[in-house]
């Protein structure tokens, strides 16, 4: 095998070693957890923002969890890849992802368990499964952050397509599209706008951005003043103005003719064949509970309740107050694999 092809499969045999090492580790500590009610959760949310709901379960229930977290650079996808390829014998129970479009290609490739209606009821059908496999809740918008030291009022971006302006070349930042929300924004992209105008927006993003590792960074860049501005969730971008840095947040493409700003749910499903299916039920219906709502949206991400009746922080926007773009998720899962195929190809090398 030549060298080039190895070096354009790594991204591919990291998350795969990545998904081994996860396997070996939750089967130690299910061999080493003392007796006693369990559930296995694999969670893409942040640990300092999902660690602090998973225990008040623990308190409420007495259910012990077995949590694995995602790394920032293979986020969602890294827990995706492990359940493929546990599949023909199940290690995780819940799947707690932070974005939406993994979660649909597990539901189409039939690794999700459905549930009883009455338990995603509540929540509104464009973040929920006909088939009862997975409901959002607690979303994240994609948002541009501005350092308002770097650019004057009259040059701040309003939608997306600003990144690609060549007068902002090499100041501008995105993070790599190929895991976490970034990667569910490029697929929800490639289901709005089709084929070749979303390969054009990303060449020329590629041409005329910085690509860094993830959200985080890209956020901390434009506090810091290397980047004038990026694209970045909600959740990363308040930590830094929040921090105080020179910073704005501008919830992008509100014009009557754009596409409105897009909001990311959480989601929450049961793997099929879950090892500990009535605690996993348990786990769920308390995920998607008002309080957890609350507990999100008045903590450090103030993410964005879905539930109706749940009150959001006053240090967001939400669907409900700005325009927000209307994808058909199932369609943007549909794309993802060649979405996925041409992104790498794009994107795998860049930093």
């Amino acid at each position: 095998m030549q060298s080039g092809s190895i070096l354009n499969r790594l991204p591919v045999i990291i998350i795969a070693l990545l998904a081994v090492s996860a396997a070996v580790g939750l089967t130690i500590a299910l061999q080493n957890s003392p007796k006693g009610p369990v559930v296995v959760i694999y969670t893409a949310l942040d640990e300092q923002f999902s660690r602090p709901i998973l225990d008040k379960f623990t308190e409420q229930t007495g259910i012990r969890v077995l949590a694995k977290y995602d790394t920032e650079s293979t986020k969602s996808v890294g827990l995706t890849q492990a359940l493929f390829a546990e599949r023909s014998r199940p290690r995780c129970d819940v799947f707690w992802n932070n974005e939406m479009v993994n979660t649909l290609r597990l539901a189409r490739d039939g690794l999700l368990q459905d549930r009883d209606s009455s338990l995603y009821a509540e929540f509104p059908t464009e973040y929920r499964s006909k088939e009862n496999l997975w409901c959002g809740f607690a979303a994240r918008a994609r948002v541009l952050l501005v350092n308002t030291d770097l650019v004057s009022d009259q040059d701040f971006p309003s939608g997306i397509e600003d990144l690609c302006d060549p007068m902002w070349k090499d100041r501008v930042g995105i993070a790599k599209p190929l895991a976490g929300t970034t990667a569910s924004h490029a697929a929800c992209l490639f289901a709005v706008w089709g084929e070749e105008r979303t390969k054009d927006f990303f060449r020329r993003l590629k041409a005329n951005a910085q690509v860094l590792g993830g959200n985080k960074q890209v956020a901390r860049a434009v506090a810091t003043g290397s980047l004038a501005f990026g694209i970045t969730d909600t959740d990363d971008a308040l930590i830094e103005l929040e921090a105080g840095f020179p910073v704005a947040i501008i919830y992008p493409d509100q014009e009557e003719d754009q596409l409105g700003t897009l909001f990311i749910p959480n989601t929450v499903a049961m793997v099929k064949g879950a090892p500990h299916e009535k605690s996993a039920q348990k786990l769920i219906e308390f995920l998607l509970s008002p309080e957890v709502e609350e507990i999100l949206a008045a903590g450090p991400s103030a993410q964005i309740p879905l539930r109706p009746g749940v009150p959001k922080s006053d240090r967001v926007e939400s669907p409900a107050t700005v325009k927000a773009m209307q994808v058909d998720f199932q369609k943007a899962a549909a794309t993802w694999n060649a979405a996925a195929q041409f992104l790498r190809s794009e994107f795998a090398t860049a930093e």
